[in-house]
Protein backbone atom coordinates (compact mmCIF):
# COMPACT_ATOMS: atom_id res chain seq x y z
CA UNK A 1 0.00 0.00 0.00
CA UNK A 2 1.29 3.72 -0.74
CA UNK A 3 2.20 5.24 2.44
CA UNK A 4 1.87 8.61 1.64
CA UNK A 5 -1.49 9.41 3.71
CA UNK A 6 -0.05 8.65 6.53
CA UNK A 7 -0.12 11.47 9.37
CA UNK A 8 0.62 10.94 13.32
CA UNK A 9 -3.10 11.51 14.01
CA UNK A 10 -4.89 9.62 11.83
CA UNK A 11 -4.69 5.88 11.34
CA UNK A 12 -5.24 3.85 8.02
CA UNK A 13 -6.37 0.20 7.99
CA UNK A 14 -7.56 -2.28 5.62
CA UNK A 15 -9.88 -5.12 6.98
CA UNK A 16 -12.63 -7.30 6.23
CA UNK A 17 -16.20 -8.49 7.33
CA UNK A 18 -17.02 -11.57 6.17
CA UNK A 19 -16.02 -11.39 2.47
CA UNK A 20 -16.66 -7.51 2.42
CA UNK A 21 -12.84 -5.72 2.34
CA UNK A 22 -12.31 -2.26 3.74
CA UNK A 23 -10.26 0.23 3.92
CA UNK A 24 -10.99 2.21 7.53
CA UNK A 25 -9.58 6.03 8.25
CA UNK A 26 -9.82 7.20 11.95
CA UNK A 27 -8.43 9.01 14.42
CA UNK A 28 -6.10 7.92 16.90
CA UNK A 29 -6.95 7.30 20.35
CA UNK A 30 -10.26 7.96 19.34
CA UNK A 31 -12.62 6.47 22.60
CA UNK A 32 -15.24 7.68 22.00
CA UNK A 33 -19.00 7.03 19.87
CA UNK A 34 -17.47 8.44 16.38
CA UNK A 35 -19.61 9.97 13.51
CA UNK A 36 -18.71 7.99 10.38
CA UNK A 37 -18.93 8.13 7.15
CA UNK A 38 -19.48 5.08 4.50
CA UNK A 39 -18.23 5.48 0.97
CA UNK A 40 -18.97 4.07 -1.94
CA UNK A 41 -17.24 3.52 -5.36
CA UNK A 42 -17.90 3.53 -8.83
CA UNK A 43 -17.59 0.95 -11.63
CA UNK A 44 -14.64 -0.27 -12.39
CA UNK A 45 -13.49 1.36 -9.51
CA UNK A 46 -12.13 0.42 -6.01
CA UNK A 47 -11.58 1.18 -2.75
CA UNK A 48 -8.11 2.39 -3.11
CA UNK A 49 -9.17 4.87 -5.36
CA UNK A 50 -11.37 6.97 -2.71
CA UNK A 51 -8.38 7.00 0.02
CA UNK A 52 -7.82 10.95 -0.90
CA UNK A 53 -11.29 11.53 -0.65
CA UNK A 54 -11.56 9.45 2.54
CA UNK A 55 -8.29 11.18 3.58
CA UNK A 56 -9.94 14.30 3.63
CA UNK A 57 -13.01 13.88 6.00
CA UNK A 58 -11.16 12.10 7.87
CA UNK A 59 -9.25 14.65 8.84
CA UNK A 60 -12.60 16.42 9.92
CA UNK A 61 -13.37 14.55 12.26
CA UNK A 62 -15.03 11.49 10.79
CA UNK A 63 -14.37 7.96 10.59
CA UNK A 64 -14.62 6.97 7.09
CA UNK A 65 -15.08 3.05 5.79
CA UNK A 66 -14.61 2.27 1.96
CA UNK A 67 -15.80 -1.28 1.37
CA UNK A 68 -15.06 -2.82 -2.10
CA UNK A 69 -17.92 -3.89 -4.41
CA UNK A 70 -18.36 -7.41 -5.42
CA UNK A 71 -16.38 -7.83 -8.78
CA UNK A 72 -14.04 -4.67 -7.68
CA UNK A 73 -10.56 -4.67 -5.31
CA UNK A 74 -10.01 -7.50 -3.76
CA UNK A 75 -13.43 -8.85 -4.96
CA UNK A 76 -13.20 -11.08 -8.04
CA UNK A 77 -12.25 -8.19 -10.21
CA UNK A 78 -13.16 -8.43 -13.80
CA UNK A 79 -11.10 -8.75 -16.54
CA UNK A 80 -12.85 -6.13 -18.29
CA UNK A 81 -14.78 -3.14 -17.31
CA UNK A 82 -16.53 -2.41 -20.87
CA UNK A 83 -20.26 -1.84 -22.16
CA UNK A 84 -20.62 -5.34 -22.35
CA UNK A 85 -19.51 -6.31 -19.26
CA UNK A 86 -21.71 -3.52 -16.90
CA UNK A 87 -24.56 -4.59 -19.10
CA UNK A 88 -24.37 -7.65 -17.09
CA UNK A 89 -22.78 -6.45 -13.59
CA UNK A 90 -23.73 -3.31 -13.13
CA UNK A 91 -26.95 -3.25 -11.49
CA UNK A 92 -26.06 -7.00 -9.60
CA UNK A 93 -23.35 -5.07 -8.12
CA UNK A 94 -25.52 -2.65 -6.65
CA UNK A 95 -28.52 -4.45 -5.47
CA UNK A 96 -25.69 -6.35 -3.70
CA UNK A 97 -24.14 -3.40 -2.46
CA UNK A 98 -28.06 -2.81 -0.79
CA UNK A 99 -28.14 -6.38 0.66
CA UNK A 100 -24.88 -5.91 2.53
CA UNK A 101 -25.46 -2.74 3.68
CA UNK A 102 -26.77 -3.97 7.07
CA UNK A 103 -24.56 -6.95 7.91
CA UNK A 104 -21.77 -3.46 7.08
CA UNK A 105 -22.89 -1.39 9.31
CA UNK A 106 -24.32 -3.43 12.08
CA UNK A 107 -20.79 -5.10 12.46
CA UNK A 108 -19.30 -1.33 12.49
CA UNK A 109 -21.70 -0.40 15.38
CA UNK A 110 -20.43 -3.45 17.07
CA UNK A 111 -16.42 -3.44 16.70
CA UNK A 112 -15.69 0.47 15.04
CA UNK A 113 -17.23 2.73 17.73
CA UNK A 114 -19.59 3.81 15.73
CA UNK A 115 -21.78 6.66 16.75
CA UNK A 116 -25.32 4.98 15.54
CA UNK A 117 -27.11 8.19 15.35
CA UNK A 118 -24.31 9.89 13.30
CA UNK A 119 -24.30 8.02 10.24
CA UNK A 120 -23.46 9.59 6.53
CA UNK A 121 -23.40 7.44 3.17
CA UNK A 122 -21.56 8.93 -0.01
CA UNK A 123 -20.91 7.62 -3.23
CA UNK A 124 -19.81 8.67 -6.85
CA UNK A 125 -21.08 6.94 -9.82
CA UNK A 126 -22.42 3.74 -9.69
CA UNK A 127 -21.43 4.43 -5.88
CA UNK A 128 -23.68 7.19 -6.03
CA UNK A 129 -27.01 4.87 -7.23
CA UNK A 130 -25.79 2.44 -3.94
CA UNK A 131 -25.88 5.09 -2.08
CA UNK A 132 -28.93 6.35 -2.60
CA UNK A 133 -30.34 2.66 -2.16
CA UNK A 134 -28.31 1.86 0.80
CA UNK A 135 -29.89 5.34 2.83
CA UNK A 136 -33.44 4.93 1.16
CA UNK A 137 -33.34 1.23 2.85
CA UNK A 138 -31.95 2.00 6.24
CA UNK A 139 -33.04 4.52 8.47
CA UNK A 140 -30.81 5.05 10.63
CA UNK A 141 -28.36 6.22 8.08
CA UNK A 142 -29.11 10.31 8.62
CA UNK A 143 -27.87 11.56 5.45
CA UNK A 144 -26.54 10.82 2.17
CA UNK A 145 -24.36 12.72 -0.64
CA UNK A 146 -24.64 11.82 -4.01
CA UNK A 147 -22.07 12.39 -6.53
CA UNK A 148 -22.88 12.17 -9.96
CA UNK A 149 -25.10 9.49 -9.69
CA UNK A 150 -28.95 9.02 -9.48
CA UNK A 151 -32.07 8.68 -7.13
CA UNK A 152 -34.15 7.65 -10.21
CA UNK A 153 -33.11 4.43 -11.39
CA UNK A 154 -35.21 3.89 -14.03
CA UNK A 155 -34.71 6.79 -15.62
CA UNK A 156 -31.19 6.33 -15.93
CA UNK A 157 -31.02 2.66 -16.49
CA UNK A 158 -32.84 3.74 -19.95
CA UNK A 159 -30.34 6.74 -20.55
CA UNK A 160 -27.30 4.10 -19.67
CA UNK A 161 -29.04 1.70 -22.08
CA UNK A 162 -29.62 4.20 -24.95
CA UNK A 163 -25.90 5.45 -24.68
CA UNK A 164 -24.40 2.02 -25.08
CA UNK A 165 -26.59 1.29 -27.70
CA UNK A 166 -29.22 -1.75 -25.76
CA UNK A 167 -32.55 0.30 -25.56
CA UNK A 168 -34.00 -1.83 -27.26
CA UNK A 169 -32.86 -5.52 -25.86
CA UNK A 170 -34.73 -7.21 -23.71
CA UNK A 171 -32.37 -9.78 -21.93
CA UNK A 172 -32.85 -8.46 -18.81
CA UNK A 173 -36.25 -8.39 -17.96
CA UNK A 174 -36.68 -9.89 -14.72
CA UNK A 175 -32.99 -8.33 -13.31
CA UNK A 176 -34.94 -4.69 -14.28
CA UNK A 177 -38.16 -5.38 -12.36
CA UNK A 178 -36.03 -6.30 -9.33
CA UNK A 179 -34.16 -3.03 -10.11
CA UNK A 180 -37.93 -1.17 -10.47
CA UNK A 181 -39.23 -2.79 -7.50
CA UNK A 182 -36.69 -1.12 -5.08
CA UNK A 183 -35.88 2.05 -7.41
CA UNK A 184 -35.41 4.82 -4.75
CA UNK A 185 -38.10 6.52 -7.15
CA UNK A 186 -40.73 4.42 -6.55
CA UNK A 187 -40.39 4.52 -2.68
CA UNK A 188 -39.87 8.42 -1.56
CA UNK A 189 -42.00 7.96 1.46
CA UNK A 190 -38.52 6.55 2.98
CA UNK A 191 -36.67 9.70 1.93
CA UNK A 192 -38.86 12.67 2.81
CA UNK A 193 -37.71 15.03 5.28
CA UNK A 194 -34.21 13.19 5.49
CA UNK A 195 -31.10 15.31 4.55
CA UNK A 196 -30.21 15.09 0.73
CA UNK A 197 -27.34 16.57 -0.85
CA UNK A 198 -27.48 15.59 -4.79
CA UNK A 199 -24.04 16.43 -6.43
CA UNK A 200 -23.99 16.42 -10.52
CA UNK A 201 -21.88 18.04 -13.24
CA UNK A 202 -24.38 19.88 -15.76
CA UNK A 203 -22.50 17.71 -18.66
CA UNK A 204 -22.07 14.42 -17.27
CA UNK A 205 -21.85 12.25 -20.51
CA UNK A 206 -21.68 8.78 -18.17
CA UNK A 207 -24.99 9.26 -15.85
CA UNK A 208 -27.17 12.12 -17.18
CA UNK A 209 -28.20 14.32 -14.93
CA UNK A 210 -31.50 14.78 -16.07
CA UNK A 211 -32.36 11.71 -13.91
CA UNK A 212 -31.33 13.04 -10.82
CA UNK A 213 -33.16 16.75 -11.80
CA UNK A 214 -36.38 15.12 -12.44
CA UNK A 215 -36.51 12.96 -8.72
CA UNK A 216 -35.16 16.27 -6.99
CA UNK A 217 -38.22 18.06 -8.95
CA UNK A 218 -40.85 15.38 -7.43
CA UNK A 219 -39.51 14.88 -4.10
CA UNK A 220 -38.24 18.90 -2.91
CA UNK A 221 -42.15 19.97 -3.03
CA UNK A 222 -42.97 16.98 -0.56
CA UNK A 223 -40.61 17.85 1.84
CA UNK A 224 -41.75 19.88 5.12
CA UNK A 225 -38.39 21.32 5.38
CA UNK A 226 -37.04 22.22 1.97
CA UNK A 227 -33.50 22.84 2.84
CA UNK A 228 -33.53 19.20 3.63
CA UNK A 229 -32.66 18.40 0.12
CA UNK A 230 -30.63 20.08 -2.30
CA UNK A 231 -28.90 19.75 -5.94
CA UNK A 232 -26.34 21.90 -6.72
CA UNK A 233 -24.89 21.60 -10.57
CA UNK A 234 -21.89 22.25 -11.99
CA UNK A 235 -21.63 23.71 -14.99
CA UNK A 236 -19.83 22.57 -17.89
CA UNK A 237 -18.41 19.75 -15.54
CA UNK A 238 -18.33 16.40 -16.81
CA UNK A 239 -18.48 12.83 -14.78
CA UNK A 240 -15.57 13.97 -12.46
CA UNK A 241 -15.06 14.75 -8.78
CA UNK A 242 -14.33 18.36 -8.22
CA UNK A 243 -12.59 20.22 -4.80
CA UNK A 244 -15.77 22.46 -4.73
CA UNK A 245 -17.72 19.14 -4.87
CA UNK A 246 -16.01 17.43 -1.76
CA UNK A 247 -16.24 20.99 0.20
CA UNK A 248 -20.22 21.16 -0.12
CA UNK A 249 -20.06 17.59 0.84
CA UNK A 250 -17.81 18.24 4.08
CA UNK A 251 -20.34 21.45 4.49
CA UNK A 252 -23.17 19.36 4.52
CA UNK A 253 -21.96 16.65 6.75
CA UNK A 254 -20.63 19.11 9.36
CA UNK A 255 -24.24 20.58 9.46
CA UNK A 256 -26.63 17.28 9.44
CA UNK A 257 -24.00 14.77 11.25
Amino acid sequence: MRDYLYTEHLIEERGFIDDISLIRFNLKNNKEKIPTIIMYHGWGSNKESQRLRAFILANLGYQVIIPDAIYHGERNRLEKYDAKTSTKSFWPTILNNIEEAKKLLDYCIMHYNVDPDRIGIIGHSMGGFTAAGVFTYNEQIKTVVILNGSFNWKQANQMLKKMIGLEDNNSFVEEEKKVNLIDPMNNMELILDRPVLLLHGSHDSVVNIESQRLFFEEVKPQYSDKSLIQLIEYNNLNHFVTTNMMEEAAIWFKKYL
